[in-house]
C-alpha cells in the first residue's frame, strides 16, 4: 500500500511540474542580423518589442553605427527565424567580389595584419575619436598606411572574426591613420568598450581594394 502510495505521489508530482512548464511559455533570445536600412526602432516595431529592452539588450551596438552583417539581439521573441546570412563569393576572372547580396568590382586584393581600435581617448590622442580628416568614427573606419593603401580607398575587409563586425565581409574606407600603422597592417574602428575591442588580437585578413565607382 505504501509502495502504491508513493507511486502515485511521484506521479502527480510528475503531472504538476509538466503542467507547470505548459504554463509557462519559454521565450528566448533569437539573433538578427542586420540588413541595410535596420534601426533599433524599426527592428522593435518589427518583432513588437520595448524599445529600450532592445537597446539595454546589445550594449556594443551604438545605433549611429549599425551596419549590414551585424547581429542583434532580439531578448524574449519565441521561435523568431534568423535571417539568413550572406555569403561570400569571389569571381577572380572577372575581378568581381560578392558580399551581402551586392557585387564589387576590384582592382587588387592585399593581405594586410589587422589590429583594431576604439573611441577611448587612450587610442585617439589629443583629436578624440574622429579619423584623420576630422569625422567622427564610426563601423567601416580604417586605418592605413598610405604609402601602400591611399587615404580615400575603398576595401572589402575579409577573413576577420569578431561579434563586433560583420561577418564574412564589410566595406570600409581608408580615412585614419596612425604612427604604428606601417606596412601592409590595417588598424579596424570597432564601436565598443576598449576591452570589447581588445579581444579582436591581431588577425590576417583579405582587402578586396573596390574600384571606386561602385
Amino acid at each position: 500500500m505504501k509502495n502504491r502510495l508513493r507511486t502515485m505521489k511521484a506521479i502527480f508530482a510528475t503531472l504538476g511540474i509538466t503542467a507547470l512548464l505548459h504554463t509557462v511559455p519559454a521565450h528566448a533570445d533569437t539573433i538578427h542580423v542586420i540588413a541595410k536600412g535596420n534601426t533599433f526602432y524599426s527592428l522593435s516595431k518589427q518583432y513588437g518589442v520595448d524599445l529600450t529592452k532592445l537597446v539595454s539588450s546589445n550594449p556594443q551596438i551604438a545605433a549611429l553605427n549599425m551596419y549590414p552583417g551585424l547581429e542583434v539581439t532580439i531578448p524574449g521573441v519565441e521561435q523568431a527565424k534568423k535571417n539568413t546570412v550572406a555569403t561570400l563569393s569571389v569571381a577572380p576572372e572577372s575581378s568581381t567580389v560578392e558580399a551581402w547580396g551586392k557585387s564589387f568590382n576590384y582592382d587588387k586584393t592585399i593581405q594586410v595584419k589587422a589590429s583594431a581600435y576604439s573611441s577611448a581617448a587612450s587610442e585617439n590622442g589629443k583629436w578624440g575619436a574622429v579619423d584623420y580628416f576630422g569625422n567622427p568614427l564610426k563601423l567601416g573606419t580604417i586605418a592605413v598606411d598610405p604609402s601602400i593603401i591611399p587615404l580615400g580607398t575603398k576595401v572589402l575587409v575579409t577573413g576577420h572574426s569578431h561579434p563586433g563586425l560583420p561577418k564574412q565581409a564589410f566595406l570600409a574606407t581608408a580615412t585614419d591613420k596612425g604612427s604604428a600603422i606601417k606596412g601592409n597592417r590595417i588598424d579596424i574602428f570597432i564601436p565598443g568598450s576598449q576591452s570589447f575591442v581588445a579581444d579582436f588580437g591581431y588577425q590576417y585578413v583579405q582587402l578586396y581594394v573596390v574600384n571606386q565607382a561602385d
